[in-house]
């Protein structure tokens, strides 16, 4: 089972920031960290999970409402006052490129327009990754199929994660894209942790990596432990946790 940390190590640390990068970065044994982006007001890539500010910093509003100069003065809650910031994707590249580079860790971008669509969104991340010489080490997810359709077109050798809260709906978009894709285009399947709703045998010899959501920073974990062994008997092929670093 191959273990990715959600927005990093989102469960002891402010979500999708540097600092729950770089604590995932050093876990020993991590596959890779999953990162949301969508841009500003002025077309800037930022790390950011929800379409408002409001849940995360002091902020209110849309994401695409705001320039880049304007996030940068909102403030990420913490409970010890650290200065968290929401970080651009360059920002990211900076400190995780290095080890990418070497092959010792992966990064799964999930393109976030679901709810809006970001005009542009696939030609800046594609040529952003190209530039830090990362390709090989990139998987593009998005709950929208037309975002991943334009991504492949980009970048025909990237790797692709579709997402969706059903295993089954997964597989049905994976297998329409493939008609229109490279039949070697890598197409994962990134279904909810509650839905996996096919057998092993439907799913064989796929990529399937499930997300779950669970508590998140500053909530207090609940103590208990995933039961790995079952999801991979289920055909589970990797996982997206908030808290890695306690099975790794």
């Amino acid at each position: 089972m191959k273990i990715w940390a959600h927005r990093g190590c989102s469960q002891c640390y402010p979500e999708n920031t540097l600092t729950a990068f770089e604590k995932a970065m050093n876990i020993q044994g991590l596959e890779g960290i999953e990162l949301d982006i969508q841009l500003t007001k002025d077309g800037q890539i930022v790390v950011i999970h929800d379409e408002k500010v409001d849940r995360t910093t002091e902020g209110t509003g849309y994401v695409r409402e705001y320039s880049l100069s304007e996030l940068k003065r909102l403030h990420i809650r913490t409970e010890d006052n650290l200065k968290e910031h929401i970080p651009t994707m360059e920002e990211v590249f900076d400190l995780l490129a290095p080890k990418m580079r070497l092959g010792k860790l992966r990064l799964n971008i999930e393109l976030k327009n679901g709810v809006f669509y970001y005009v542009g969104m696939e030609e800046k991340i594609v040529d952003m990754v190209a530039k830090f010489g990362v390709e090989d080490a990139i998987v593009y997810s998005s709950f929208y199929p037309l975002s991943l359709t334009k991504v492949h077109v980009l970048s025909p050798k990237a790797e692709i994660g579709v997402l969706n809260g059903k295993l089954s709906n997964c597989l049905y978009m994976a297998m329409g894209m493939e008609q229109i894709t490279d039949h070697e285009t890598k197409l994962a399947l990134h279904p909810g942790g509650i839905g996996l709703d096919l057998s092993r045998e439907e799913i064989s010899g796929r990529t399937v990596r499930a997300y779950f959501g669970g508590h998140l920073y500053p909530s207090k974990p609940t103590g208990g432990r995933m039961d790995l062994e079952k999801l991979e008997a289920a055909g589970v092929t990797d996982v997206f946790l908030n808290e890695p670093e306690r099975y790794l």
